[in-house]
């Protein structure tokens, strides 16, 4: 039984030998390859054409990255998004909540000129009846009908205002608006608690004397008591999950404040650039998405997502004006929501260089005031225009009036501040 054990042993062997050799050559082959194969890559790395990855020092084809992420940075920034058209057009998003079916009604009619584009929203608190008065509403305007440039999200979001939802809202819309808003320049997010203070045609001429990739944002990196009270709590907020509205709840453990970026905040309103908007829904190089996740549990996120995103990202830091355009009554310090405005703010309404405000009350006296007195418009009316001629209604002619030379003062007296260093921004 040994010797037979043996010789089937010495049997296995031969063969295991012989399947050995049967696969040194094409090992050897193989390997001869791949010692070529990363010879001749590192030797032709140096030349750009052959290796669009590769890097190198010193390129003699120009100022192209060798990147992804900065290939993209390069395609973007090299590619006119904004309008060719010496007058701009903003984007607006207007929402609204329950009970806000009218006055989101009534701020449309305020800001509208059919030169701009336009998305509402009122979210899944309000009732089916309050969501179809408002497509209604829109649907049977003759004026919009004409232009087609209001639209209405009709599978509503349920929106928690101090959470996570009220940035993912203004996303979706901010992604509607780049899929069928056609080419427009700014991106301004209003609510149906505020006002204009001035027509579209004082705004529309005053911002086509101003660069086009400038963003309008309120900012800045000291968050003082935010860090205890927002950055460090979590918070989850059941409007990401539940059909029913509820405020968010705290988790019981604490977060340290994040290295990967630097935290900033400031108002959840802003005049953002087509651009930005692009750049926050594309996200080539996953900041704007890993600052998303972030502020997934962060308390009051709408008002530090945008600014976190737009000062750590490279190319864009430098282009903020630190401002959110909006005339807000606070407490000192800040509490989370601010005063309502009414008639005895006129004299401060009338003369502020902001272009809106809020909070305002729906159907408070104050805006009768502001209709007759900042925007010469008429009851259930559009505010003045040079779009409207009787009642015809023609292409764009602006008729800027004193709220033109308001504005401009405000910006010019903001850009005249940062105008000086690149570190004015993003501090």
């Amino acid at each position: 039984m040994e010797s037979g054990v043996s010789s089937s042993n010495g049997k296995k062997h031969v063969q295991q030998r012989k399947q050995r050799k049967r696969w040194v050559v094409p090992l050897i082959f193989a390997s001869a390859s791949i010692a070529i194969f990363l010879f001749s890559s590192s030797f032709f790395s140096s030349l750009y054409f052959l290796s669009p990855f590769a890097h190198s020092g010193d390129d003699n084809h120009g100022n192209h990255p060798v990147f992804v992420e900065s290939k993209l940075r390069f395609i973007n920034s090299n590619s006119s998004v904004a309008t060719k058209n010496p007058i701009p057009r903003f984007a607006y998003l207007v929402s609204g909540s329950r009970g806000d079916g009218e006055a989101l009604k009534r701020t449309l009619m305020a800001v509208y000129h059919p030169h701009n584009t336009y998305v509402l929203h009122l979210d899944l608190e309000s009732s089916p009846s309050e969501r179809l008065s408002l497509v209604a509403f829109v649907r049977d305007s003759p004026v919009f009908s004409q232009f087609g440039n209001v639209r209405v999200i009709v599978k509503a979001n349920l929106v928690t205002y101090r959470g996570p939802t009220m940035v993912a809202n203004t996303l979706h819309a901010a992604a509607l608006l780049l899929k069928e808003g056609g080419d427009w320049d700014w991106f301004i997010n209003l609510s149906a608690s505020d006002y204009p203070l001035l027509t579209q045609d004082d705004l529309l001429y005053t911002f086509s004397f101003y660069p086009r990739h400038l963003n309008f944002i309120e900012h800045t990196s000291d968050i003082g008591w935010k860090e205890w009270h927002r950055a460090k709590p979590v918070i989850i907020d059941p409007g990401l999950y539940r059909l029913n509205k509820s405020d968010v709840f705290w988790i019981t453990e604490t977060r340290s404040l994040p290295t990967a970026f630097k935290l900033f905040t400031g108002s959840a309103w802003m005049m953002l650039t087509h651009d930005f908007m692009e750049y926050c829904i594309w996200g080539w190089d996953n900041l704007p998405r890993t600052v998303l996740m972030y502020y997934a549990n962060f308390l009051s996120s709408p008002e530090g997502y945008f600014q976190t995103v737009i000062c750590n990202a490279a190319e864009y830091r430098t282009s903020t004006v630190n401002t959110d355009l909006h005339l807000i009554s606070w407490d000192n310090p800040p509490k989370q929501h601010p005063h309502f405005l009414n008639v005895e703010d006129f004299p401060k309404i009338s003369n502020t260089t902001f272009p809106f405000a809020r909070k305002f009350r729906a159907d408070d006296p104050v805006l009768d005031v502001i209709d007759k007195e900042l925007l010469h418009r008429k009851a259930g009316g559009f505010a003045a225009g040079g779009w409207m001629d009787g009642n015809e209604f023609i292409a764009v002619d602006l008729r800027p009036g004193p709220g033109a030379e308001k504005v401009k003062l405000l910006v010019d007296g903001l850009l005249a501040v940062q105008q000086h260093s690149d570190k004015n921004h993003c501090i």
